[in-house]
C-alpha cells in the first residue's frame, strides 16, 4: 500500500459520509470525501436531527455552535383524527443534553459538519466529484475509485456512503435484501398563513394521510399515497390534489393555492431494504448505501450517523497504528446490524399496521383509533415511543481517538 493517496476515501457527502470524514480526520488519518454535487442544496432531504445525533455533537463540543443555526425545535408530536388532536410522542424526558428534535435544513447541517471537519489537517472535501466505479488490485481487493472525469483515487479503505441508489455497492456486488414499503410520498412546502402554527403532526382521512412539519415560516408537507400511484395522482390534476390537501388541513385551505405546478412537488419513492453484507476487502458501506430507511419517524439521518460513529470507533484507532482495516470491517457490521434490523422492524410494523390500513380504508373515520387514544392518555407510553424514535437502538457514544485534543 505504499502508493496509496488516502487512508480513507469516502464516497458521498451526506450525513453518514460527513460524520465519518470528520471522525476519521479527528483521529489523525488522511481522509477525502467525494460529493458528486457542487453544493449541498437539495430540497426535502431528511431534516430531522434527533436527540441521539445532537448528543454526539455535544460529545464533540459542537452542540452550542450547531444550535446557533436556523432550526425549529420539536418536543412533542401529534396526530389529528376525527376532529381530535392527540399527543403521541414525547421527547422532553430523554436523558441527554438536548431532549428534542432539531428541524434543520440538511444543507446547513452538512455545511456545519464540513466546516468543523476542515479544521483537521487530514480532511479534504471535493465537491462536484462523482465516483462511478471501484478499482481492484491483483488480489481483487478494492483499492480505490474512478471518477466521472476518469481520475483514479486510491485508498487503504473506501467507504461507500453514496445513498440508497449507491453506485459503489452495485459495483462491489454486495447483495441487497428488499423488505418492501406500501407507500410513496409527495414532498412540498407551503408558506404559513398568519396565526397558524404547530409542531409536527399527522392528519388522517379516508384513504389519505399527510404529515406537516412546522418550519417556522412554512410547513414542510408529506402527502402519503399507495406505492406506484404517483402518476395516477398527477393525472387527476392539480386542483384535485389541492382539494385533497384542503380536506386534510382545512385551516390551511388557501395556502395550498401556492402549489401552481407539479415542479413544486417532489416524489420520494419509499424504500426499506438492507445489504446482506456491508463489506468486502477494501470497502465498507454505511448509511443509506447499507440500508434504506422508510421516512417513518424521520430516523434515517440518525441511523446513518450512528453507522459512521461505529465505523470510526472500530477502525480509526487501529488504522492510526497501521492495522489492516479488512480484518475489522466485520465488527462494524456485527455492531450495527441488530440496531438497524430492530428499527426497520419498527418501521415495517408501522407501515403494515398503520399506514397501509389507512391508505386502504374506504369508510369514514368517525372516531380516533384506540391506540392513539391510549397514547394520548398515557404519558409513559409517549415517552417510550419518544425514546425509540429519539435515541434509536444500540446507540454508541464517540470512542474514536482525538489526536488533536
Amino acid at each position: 500500500m505504499s502508493d496509496i493517496d488516502h487512508d480513507v476515501l469516502i464516497v458521498g457527502g451526506g450525513p453518514a459520509g460527513m460524520m465519518a470524514g470528520l471522525l476519521f480526520a479527528r483521529a489523525g488519518l488522511k481522509v477525502t470525501v467525494l460529493e458528486k454535487h457542487a453544493d449541498f442544496l437539495r430540497d426535502f432531504r431528511g431534516d430531522t436531527v434527533h436527540p441521539s445525533t445532537l448528543e454526539l455533537f455535544h460529545q464533540l463540543g459542537f452542540l452550542e455552535d450547531l444550535l446557533k443555526l436556523p432550526h425549529s425545535r420539536l418536543d412533542e408530536a401529534y396526530v389529528h383524527m376525527a376532529g381530535r388532536k392527540m399527543k403521541v410522542v414525547d421527547f422532553m424526558h430523554l436523558p441527554v443534553s438536548a431532549p428534542f428534535i432539531a428541524m434543520m435544513p440538511q444543507w446547513d447541517l452538512l455545511d456545519f459538519m464540513a466546516t468543523k471537519a476542515s479544521g483537521y489537517p487530514g480532511f479534504e472535501l471535493r465537491m462536484g466529484t462523482e465516483a462511478v466505479d471501484i478499482t481492484l488490485d491483483e488480489k481483487e481487493r478494492v483499492s480505490g475509485v474512478t471518477t466521472l472525469s476518469e481520475e483514479t483515487l486510491r485508498a487503504k479503505l473506501v467507504i461507500a456512503a453514496d445513498g440508497r441508489r449507491s453506485i459503489l455497492r452495485g459495483k462491489a456486488k454486495l447483495p441487497l435484501e428488499d423488505i418492501g414499503a406500501p407507500m410513496d410520498v409527495f414532498w412540498f412546502r407551503v408558506d404559513k398563513p398568519a396565526g397558524v402554527g404547530g409542531d409536527v403532526f399527522g392528519t388522517v382521512q379516508v384513504g389519505r394521510f399527510m404529515v406537516m412539519i412546522d418550519r417556522n415560516d412554512y410547513y414542510q408537507c408529506a402527502f402519503i399515497f399507495n406505492k406506484g400511484q404517483a402518476e395516477e395522482v398527477k393525472e387527476a390534476g392539480l386542483e384535485a390534489f389541492r382539494a385533497n390537501l384542503r380536506s386534510l388541513a382545512p385551516n390551511l385551505g388557501k395556502a395550498f393555492e401556492q402549489i401552481q405546478n407539479w415542479d413544486q412537488v417532489k416524489t420520494l419513492q419509499v424504500s426499506l431494504d438492507r445489504l446482506k453484507e456491508w463489506h468486502r476487502p477494501g470497502l465498507l458501506a454505511i448509511g443509506d448505501a447499507a440500508h434504506a430507511m422508510s421516512p417513518i419517524a424521520g430516523v434515517g439521518i440518525n441511523i446513518a450517523v450512528q453507522d459512521a460513529v461505529t465505523a470510526a470507533n472500530v477502525l480509526a484507532g487501529p488504522m492510526m497504528k497501521g492495522a489492516d482495516p479488512d480484518q475489522l470491517l466485520g465488527q462494524v457490521y456485527d455492531r450495527r446490524i441488530k440496531p438497524v434490523k430492530r428499527m426497520q422492524a419498527f418501521q415495517k410494523f408501522a407501515q403494515d399496521n398503520v399506514i397501509a390500513p389507512l391508505l386502504a380504508r374506504t369508510r369514514p373515520i368517525e372516531k380516533p383509533f384506540l391506540p392513539l387514544k391510549i397514547m394520548n392518555a398515557m404519558p409513559l407510553l409517549r415517552r417510550i415511543l419518544g425514546h425509540i424514535i429519539g435515541m434509536g437502538f444500540g446507540r454508541e457514544d464517540i470512542q474514536s481517538p482525538d489526536v488533536f485534543n
